[in-house]
């Protein structure tokens, strides 16, 4: 959510900054603004309510300049606006703010200092700009105020900040805590970022600041200090993506080229985990620290709390080990009676999730080891884990998540089967990692083939229905939910996952003439099950598509599943579902990457 860029010592800031907006688009947001300036000027604000692109129109030639900060917002204090848009300012015009996070206390700091100030947006960072200026009205340097404030504001908040004053002109002033920011280094210049990948066509060298880090950056330095004052050193990291891989070349939209990318993603995670033999390449620490745990604790939120349902399975089939899944946002604070040795697995795309991070703090406090799993290197919940075991899919872009949901269900099983070595099960010496994940690519690359049939149904089921239902049993229900979340998200209708054995009690009761009903059916054991509560909801006037594994279809199952080994039809299964998604969000016209009220990452509780 939210999004913050900034540069100093580049002649084209303003390019730089509307560039850097464009690739955060992926965060969600609903208004956005810049503030550039130069040597010559008291430089130039441009705030915008919609797209960048209606930024970039308002942005006339005159806005020029070498030192500039840019932030997309995601409205939570106060409505989407030009007005509520960031950078705010002070009411003196000295000083810019751009910020993302919330401030829990900002009502009892407005009352306690700036009583007599006007105030003309309805956001709690003007509250935090509005304070610096007053304190260095009272006489403190900018740094200075600065700090103060950050000092001011309670343990419940959260902020990246990144700060301006037109009386130091090539100067950036930058403070974090829970909210990811990064400083780009470069040659005679420096820049301000959420995520590297918006700023890999200015620099590949990036630090990673820490919670309570204030920092000063000019175009020939960076200055850290710590919470206590302390100057420090961060040490810088590399990021090798190629800046190219985030656009979308010949696809319409995100989603579908990410959709494409599955298998590819899959066979990279082979060639990383897997050695020629098959055994599996993972840290020796991590895999005895799985391996002396006694229950394994999934931690996660949407598609990738999905993703641990699947992993769920996988890890007590392949290893024998129990494992719980649990919603980060309720398990941070109503945690469960734990077993004696917990090991935490936490799933994320982008390892900066708010509500998976409250839990991770937690567990450190109690001293418990943890793996974080996610597509992103540096990221916060990578760093702050004991072990990380990266996804290295690409940059995922589009809100709805596909092939990151796909590259953690494939790294579970990797890491199951590497357990289950470890504890010399049965089940993990039968299964052939390699070969079962290489089946599951190819059968993954069958489906996406086939568009133009899921696109003909999604047309004839999907186009104009006010609600929709998955069914199945089993691990095909845990497809189920994360199936229906993806039709929600972007195409709005009002889907909802069942165990398909439910629905007489009570969930038919919202069946209606022509309600689509998408049946998931992989499993021998529960396959006439779950046909016979398909027959059901064709009684009472339901429209059904079948997605069917190959050994069970009939001929007329719409959709039929290449074979994939039981433990893995998640992933040859959530294909024509992300597709039905994808192709019923198109036909309502909607912005499949963008869809309304949601953001890629989620950085505030």
């Amino acid at each position: 959510m939210c999004g913050i860029v900034g540069v100093t010592g580049r002649e084209n800031a303003t390019e730089i900054l509307l560039n850097g907006l464009k690739k955060l688009e992926y965060r969600g947001y609903d208004s956005a603004g810049i503030y550039v300036s130069d040597k010559n000027s008291d430089g130039y604000l441009v705030k915008e309510q919609g797209r960048i692109e209606d930024l970039r129109a308002a942005v006339g030639p005159e806005v020029q300049g070498t030192t500039g900060i840019g932030h997309t917002r995601w409205a939570t204090h106060g409505v989407p606006s030009r007005a509520n848009a960031h950078p705010q300012v002070s009411a003196d015009g000295r000083f810019y703010l751009v910020h993302n996070g919330m401030i829990g206390n900002f009502r009892e700091l407005k009352e306690e200092y700036l009583a007599g100030t006007e105030f003309v947006s309805e956001t709690d960072t003007e509250v935090i700009v509005q304070l610096i200026a007053h304190f260095v009205a009272e006489g403190m340097a900018t740094k200075e105020a600065f700090t103060h404030v950050l000092s001011l504001i309670d343990e419940t908040s959260s902020y990246a900040f990144l700060l301006m004053d037109k009386t130091q002109k090539d100067t950036l002033f930058v403070a974090k805590k829970k909210s990811p920011l990064l400083i780009g280094v470069g040659d005679g210049f420096n820049v301000v970022c959420s995520d590297a990948m918006v700023m890999l066509s200015e620099t590949h060298d990036f630090i990673e600041l820490t919670d309570g880090d204030v920092v000063t950056v000019t175009p020939s330095s960076v200055e850290i200090e710590d919470v206590n004052g302390q100057s420090v050193t961060r040490h810088q990291f590399h990021v090798d993506d190629d800046a190219s891989a985030s656009e979308k070349g010949a696809y319409e939209f995100f989603m579908l080229k990410e959709i494409d990318e599955q298998p590819g993603v899959i066979r990279g995670l082979e060639q990383t985990y897997l050695a020629e033999d098959g055994s599996v390449k993972l840290a020796d620490d991590m895999m005895n620290a799985l391996n002396q745990a006694d229950r394994l604790y999934i931690v996660a939120a949407g598609t990738s709390y999905n993703a641990g349902l699947v992993g769920k399975s996988i890890f007590e089939k392949l290893a024998g080990v129990p494992t719980e899944v649990h919603i980060a946002s309720e398990f941070g604070y109503n945690m469960p009676l734990l077993s004696d040795k917990p090991l935490f697995i936490f799933l994320t795309q982008s390892g900066e999730t708010a509500d998976s991070r409250e839990v991770l703090s937690k567990v450190n406090q109690l001293g418990y080891e943890s793996l974080t799993i996610t597509n992103v290197p540096n990221s916060t919940l990578s760093r702050e884990a004991t072990y990380t075991m990266l996804l290295n899919a690409g940059p995922e872009i589009a809100v709805a998540s596909t092939k990151a949901y796909t590259a953690q269900i494939a790294a579970e099983t990797i890491l199951a089967k590497g357990l289950g070595m470890l504890k010399q099960t049965a089940a993990a010496a039968d299964f052939e990692t390699g070969f079962e994940l290489t089946k599951a690519a190819n059968a993954i690359q069958s489906l996406v083939d086939q568009k133009d049939v899921v696109e003909g149904l999604a047309q004839k089921y999907l186009g104009t229905t006010r609600n929709a239902f998955y069914i199945g049993r089993g691990i095909d229900y845990q497809t189920a939910i994360e199936a229906s979340l993806k039709l929600k998200e972007v195409s709005y209708v009002q889907t909802e996952g069942f165990a398909s054995g439910e629905l007489k009690h009570g969930t038919i009761s919202l069946i209606e003439e022509n309600t689509p009903v998408i049946a998931i059916i992989t499993d021998p054991k529960t396959a006439a099950l779950t046909r016979s509560n398909e027959q059901e909801v064709i009684s009472r006037g339901a429209s059904v598509i079948n997605i069917v594994a190959e050994e069970l279809a009939t001929a007329e199952d719409q959709i039929v599943l290449p074979e994939v080994h039981p433990l893995l039809t998640p992933l040859a299964a959530i294909i024509p579902a992300q597709l039905l998604a994808y192709y019923t969000s198109k036909e309502r016209g909607y912005d499949v990457d963008k869809p309304r009220n949601l953001a890629k990452s989620v950085t505030v509780e």
